[in-house]
């Protein structure tokens, strides 16, 4: 990935784009590709369903692609929240792929994440494939599958994707008996760098064979290291029972631009700027309320490739609300003025015991148009539940803090838990990955 020269130009608001040349590429063609992830389409926030959000997201992405005549849209995995969507889930994906497909838009290259089930995505990709739309729902034993060369109206080639979707643990590392948590750190590392190696040259390869200088694009699911993540986001460690984060230096050089997914923060990679996660284009919770969503448009024209951020609009305000109670009163009644339809969480941290806070927020919010989706009231747990930690409830544990709470309740020697914390994980791990691959 090399580049010279990067600089930030002024464009309009809501565009943040970033030049950079290729020089020693010499290309000598114009394309623009849409990189966007993370939808998690059916995701509901404490109970609320957000359909009509994901539906507004998705027609704005269509209406995006036509106004900034996208060629090629690439959908990073986890495009639904669960391994079995519903209904209307599907049906806004399906809508939406046969909208882009009639677009201007020629290709659409789809890969799994970990919320995704490899199946359900594969099912109708043969024809999927009549509009335009290639999609990569598992690893397969060929890694040419995942070597895609896209051609324009002419049948020339015009794009080279390697489209890696989420590499499972059987995917990428053979257990063994025995082996350590370094063991599997290392191989796991090592399975993922040496996927990403093998596609990248066959990429190398069939260009070569076409004898056209055009673009590598590679995608993945994956955490690298470093990686920006906030809390009640809903991302999850990838191989339960180890880190395996890795670095930007696994991938090829030649890659032209790589596009990410399974990180919900917009963000580089190492700072680089063709290694980029998209982001989720949703708040999926209120720690992501004041988060700029974006998607990455990327264009390869001549010498010079370009990077633009589109800001993605706000479809439902969500605003976390703090304080004592004279805070929190004070700041619905500044939302309700401006007549705003928010879903609030409300965290109350005044000294005083309020014991009907539910009934105090119910009375501030009647005649407004706002609704509380959720309540934690810190003085009361304080005093009930003892935490351990500030502001802490069930809701903010996560498996593994459970567990090792359960093995501190039962005085389970301290010896013994690393052990014992290691073979629950990768017994959850064996869960995520049977119910991700269930038909």
């Amino acid at each position: 990935m090399k580049q010279d020269n990067p600089s930030l130009r002024k464009v309009s608001p809501g565009r943040r784009v970033f030049y950079f040349s290729l020089f020693s590429k010499g290309l000598r063609f114009a394309m623009r590709v849409l990189h966007t992830s993370d939808w998690h389409i059916g995701r509901t926030l404490y109970g609320r369903k957000r359909y009509k959000e994901f539906s507004a997201f998705l027609d704005w992405l269509a209406q995006t692609i036509e106004d900034e005549k996208i060629d090629a849209l690439l959908v990073a995995g986890d495009v639904f929240d669960t391994s079995t969507p519903s209904n209307q889930a599907q049906a806004l994906y399906y809508g939406f792929l046969c909208r882009v497909g009639a677009s201007c838009c020629r290709h659409v290259v789809i890969i799994a994440g970990n919320h995704d089930s490899p199946s359900f995505l594969n099912a109708p990709k043969e024809l999927l494939k009549a509009i335009h739309v290639h999609v990569v729902g598992s690893s397969t034993e060929d890694p040419e599958d995942e070597v895609l060369v896209l051609r324009n109206e002419q049948a020339a080639p015009e794009l080279i994707v390697c489209a890696v979707p989420y590499l499972r643990d059987r995917d990428i590392r053979v257990a063994e008996a025995g082996e350590s948590v370094e063991d599997k750190e290392r191989k796991l590392i090592d399975g993922i760098r040496n996927h990403y190696a093998t596609v990248g040259a066959l990429a190398e390869q069939k260009r070569k064979e076409l004898e056209v200088d055009i673009p590598i694009v590679a995608m993945g699911h994956l955490f690298t290291a470093g990686g920006q993540t906030i809390d009640g986001d809903g991302v999850r460690e990838l191989y339960v029972g180890s880190l395996a984060h890795v670095t930007a230096g696994i991938f090829p050089a030649n890659f032209d631009y790589l596009a990410l997914g399974h990180l919900h923060v917009p963000q580089k990679v190492n700072g680089s700027e063709t290694m980029r996660y998209s982001g989720s284009p949703l708040p999926m919770g209120f720690g992501e309320a004041k988060q700029q969503k974006s998607v990455c448009q990327v264009e390869f024209h001549r010498s010079v490739t370009s990077v633009q951020l589109i800001d993605v609009p706000v479809f439902q305000k969500l605003e976390r609300v703090k304080g004592d109670w004279d805070g929190i009163s004070s700041r619905i009644l500044e939302l309700s003025a401006t007549n705003s339809q928010a879903w609030l969480e409300v965290v109350y941290e005044g000294e005083e015991v309020i014991g009907d806070l539910r009934e105090r927020l119910e009375a501030a919010l009647s005649g407004s148009h706002m609704e509380i989706l959720r309540i934690k009231n810190n003085r009361i747990i304080d005093r009930v539940l003892g935490q351990i930690h500030e502001e802490e409830t069930l809701d903010d544990l996560n498996v593994n803090d459970v567990f090792e709470r359960c093995l501190a309740v039962h005085d389970v020697p301290e010896d013994q838990r690393s052990e014992l914390l290691r073979t629950y994980q990768e017994t959850l791990s064996s869960l995520y990955e049977d119910d991700m691959q269930a038909e």
